[in-house]
């Protein structure tokens, strides 16, 4: 992103630190100090891409190479995007600030299939054509890769190869075949054809589509031997690349915490769940591994909050062993220690006891259906049993509220499967004791979609209709019920991700067609347009029903049968008879072989760690009552880009800093232990400041002379700490003086209105208030000293106190006429503050 950018965008959008790359652990390499730049493109806003732990992965292996440099862009939110537009500019990436035209390879991740729009907005901003047919010599190569792409037909077009499986050895594979033959001049066409001969890697254009009377896509491949694309998979999770220094986001992600990836795949075998069946087989990290790079990611990033991630959390083999050596390793810095969702029967009492020493981070407990025949069909292999004892061990270990996520319209699913969730709900609500002013079930319920490569590919998706009526019967009945809340998704957002789930390349236009129209973020729901994607659809001939309520044959051709997932068709199909005469398929990482295809025992196959260590059970007392604390005063400035970081974030961003320093700060009490800080007053965002500060407290006898340092070495750029003393709590101030160093962009500061301010005994001022209340001023009262150093630069100072004072741009606005806000400026930079204290003479 350009200078230029910088000041024509980020003053004018709602969250301009999204847009900034100056994160800590960014790797910032010369953009023409390597051979291959890859930008890694997330189609989704900063804030849910900067959680995507797999953008983590493949940004360290590729800038771990000597030879590649890798940047990352996200989506930008309609009001960046607006300004694009209007100034001209071209989408760059966040650390280089380079247009992504001048990138070589652009890897997509979909994650999502309501992110394809946000794919096309994100070529269109960078001036690249939609289609690969489209793109000549001169555009980089566009590739994807993510569990959307286990049917990638609707997207095919848009991509010059796709990335089918884990990504970790295939996009060094890539990019050492593109170094190789780029130093030769090979053409893009040579290179496509290298990279059909790594496993994982299809190429679209070496297919072409035909279609059945009926409407069934067939794929013709142009060459005989590439027919089939079989998934990539790293066998050895114990050795792979790990992001143990991740990019820390400057903003408040979705997420934010810091994310350990303990094990890979699930073999339990849910008939519904896509991502059990193409991550398969279970493959664990070691609990020495594991201990080894949560120490080196908390200390590169200063997160407090560590998450076990994995599809199945709870079926980690030395889970009760990993809990009791974090807690007892990083109990006494308040990390606290959290589960994406928990299988009910894996949560014991220990493991719950682990998990609040620090504070009691949230369960999700996936039900999924609300009787134990329907649970049996989907082969879930959990009982209502193991369901209550979870809740009700939460409950009396002093849970407030448990998450329930169910499903509506799973194959077979009667009334009685309906009323089941209502019942369900009712009982476990009933096992809190006593009252609650507050929720104690929050119940979630999404519409079932048949995804690809699993049992349930073949059945149909009930309309959208039917979910709203089985939402609202479920959502009236709960209503009823004391400390329960309910939640759901959009049923139509569902039939639009039925729509791509399971459809073919014929939906690339109606992508492009909704685009055109407007159609933007479809996840959001406040973004959701379907009645643009209706119109789109139907201008291209295409009925939703054909590929979402019509059931199909277990012969029908399907659009991703050239797409080997190592997951046999014939394993499925059996696994589909087996979930209507309700016999259940047992796990297989600590079993028998269920024959589902994925594993040749050679070098694919179940890893599994069954060797616990032996480890104390931590003595943290949860408190640090015994030490003496001091007040300390810690200055700082807030310049350059920095000053687009909103207070909060800046906030968030100095807690981490200061628990990366290892500092012995004091924390508060209670539910949710936080770093007591305490900050002056926020500045706007677009402000800079040489000289604000905030409070913490350190032990009494804490040496001072290295806290600026050791804190500065966590912050993102732009933010200094400049130095650390002991404060007088009993310091009263009843008002300060601030000078502020004000840029335009153009002439505007006149001798003759400042000597016509300077002059007037009085000069009124009218300050609106947020809820529309008028407050009357005198600005001559307030400006306590100005001067001219030019036509576009003013010197202010600015006295405040007892409640009465105004911002810089809207002094100088008063005085010299405009108007604007502090966007209008290309620079406000704060200089110096003056306190008066109580008792001292302030006039």
């Amino acid at each position: 992103m350009s200078t230029d950018i910088i000041q024509d965008i980020l003053p004018h959008i709602d969250k301009p630190s999204h847009y900034l790359g100056k994160e800590l652990n960014a790797r910032r390499k010369p953009f023409d100090s390597v051979d291959l730049r890859f930008a890694l493109a997330f189609p989704d806003l900063y804030e849910i891409g900067t959680s995507h732990f797999g953008l983590q992965i493949l940004y360290h292996i590729l800038n771990s190479h000597e030879n590649i440099m890798a940047d990352r862009i996200f989506t930008p939110a309609p009001d960046f995007e607006r300004k694009l537009k209007e100034t001209g500019h071209s989408l760059a990436a966040l650390e280089s600030r380079k247009s992504l035209k001048d990138f070589d390879i652009i890897g997509f991740s979909l994650l999502y299939e309501l992110n394809y729009t946000n794919v096309l907005t994100t070529l269109h901003l960078s001036g690249i054509p939609f289609k690969a047919s489209d793109r000549d010599e001169s555009m980089p190569i566009i590739i994807a890769g993510g569990p959307c792409t286990c049917n990638p037909e609707p997207v095919a077009d848009f991509f010059d190869a796709i990335v089918i499986g884990d990504g970790e050895n295939v996009i060094l594979q890539i990019s050492e075949v593109w170094l190789e033959l780029k130093k030769s001049g090979a053409s893009k066409k040579e290179i496509l054809k290298k990279w059909s001969e790594i496993e994982g890697i299809y190429i679209p254009s070496y297919f072409t589509p035909e279609y059945s009377e009926e409407g069934f896509q067939t794929l013709i491949p142009l060459y005989e031997d590439y027919t089939k694309v079989k998934r990539a998979i790293c066998p050895d999770l114990e050795n792979a690349p790990f992001p143990d220094t991740p990019v820390v986001p400057l903003g408040r992600p979705v997420h934010d915490r810091l994310r350990l990836e303990i094990a890979r795949g699930c073999s339990r075998g849910c008939r519904f769940c896509q991502a059990g069946m193409i991550y398969r087989p279970v493959r664990e990290r070691s609990l020495d591994k594991l201990f080894e790079l949560t120490e080196k990611s908390l200390r590169s990033t200063g997160y407090d909050d560590l998450s076990l991630l994995s599809l199945s959390t709870g079926d980690y083999s030395c889970l009760s062993d990993l809990m009791t050596g974090l807690m007892k390793k990083y109990a006494s810095d308040r990390i606290a220690v959290s589960f994406p969702s928990i299988r009910a029967g894996k949560l014991n009492q220990q493991l719950m006891e682990e998990v609040k020493k620090v504070r009691k981070t949230g369960f999700t407990i996936a039900p999924e259906a609300g009787t134990q025949r329907l649970r049996d069909a989907i082969n879930k292999n959990l009982t209502e049993d193991e369901i209550s004892d979870t809740v009700n061990s939460a409950f009396e270990m002093g849970w407030q509220l448990i998450k329930l996520y169910f499903m509506i319209g799973l194959p077979s699913e009667t009334d009685e499967d309906i009323q089941g969730i209502i019942d369900l709900a009712d009982r476990l609500r009933r096992l809190k004791k006593g009252r609650s002013r507050q929720d104690s079930i929050h119940v979630s319920i999404t519409t079932f979609i048949p995804k690809p490569n699993v049992p349930f590919q073949w059945e149909s998706q009930i309309a959208t209709s039917e979910s709203l009526d089985k939402i609202g019967r479920i959502r009236s009945a709960i209503m009823k019920l004391p400390g329960v809340g309910v939640k759901w998704q959009d049923p139509k957002l569902s039939l639009l991700e039925g729509v791509f789930a399971r459809g073919d390349r014929r939906l690339s236009q109606v992508i492009v067609s909704a685009w055109e129209k407007g159609c933007r973020l479809d996840g959001w729901s406040e973004h959701f347009r379907l009645d643009l994607w209706q119109e789109a659809l139907d201008e291209n001939g295409i009925d939703p029903a054909f590929f979402t309520t019509r059931k199909r044959s277990l012969d029908e051709p399907l659009p991703w049968d050239h797409i080997d997932s190592r997951v046999s068709k014939d394993f499925l199909k059996d696994e589909l008879s087996r979930a209507f005469t309700g016999v259940l398929t047992h796990d297989c990482r600590n079993g028998e072989c269920t024959g589902c295809g994925v594993c040749d025992f050679e070098t694919v196959m179940p890893v599994i760690f069954d060797k616990p260590l032996e480890i104390q059970t931590s003595d943290f007392s949860g408190g640090d009552s015994h030490i003496s604390y001091k007040k300390i005063r810690l200055d700082y400035s807030k310049s350059g880009d920095a000053r687009f970081i909103g207070h909060i974030e800046m906030a968030n961003n100095i807690s981490r800093a200061l628990r990366k320093a290892r500092l012995p700060i004091r924390y508060s009490e209670g539910f949710h232990p936080i770093p007591k800080l305490s900050f002056n007053d926020p500045l706007p965002i677009g402000l800079e400041s040489l000289c604000e500060h905030f409070y913490l407290y350190l032990p009494e006898n804490h040496d001072l002379s290295n806290v600026p340092e050791l804190i500065n070495q966590g912050l993102p750029e732009g933010l200094v700490i400049l130095s650390a003393e002991f404060s007088d709590e009993k310091e009263k101030i009843s008002c300060v003086e601030e000078t502020y160093r004000i840029h335009m962009p153009s002439s505007c500061f006149s001798a003759e209105s400042l000597e016509s301010f300077m002059s007037a005994e009085s000069f009124p001022l009218s300050k609106i208030s947020k809820k529309g209340a008028v407050r009357e001023m005198d600005l001559r009262d307030l400006v306590r000293k100005i001067k001219l150093i030019s036509d576009k630069e003013v010197e202010i100072t600015l006295k405040s106190s007892q409640g009465e004072s105004v911002r810089p741009f809207e002094a100088v606005r008063a005085i010299f006429g405009g108007d604007g806000d502090l966007s209008t400026y290309s620079r406000i930079i704060k200089k110096t503050v003056r306190p008066y204290f109580i008792g001292t003479d302030a006039t």
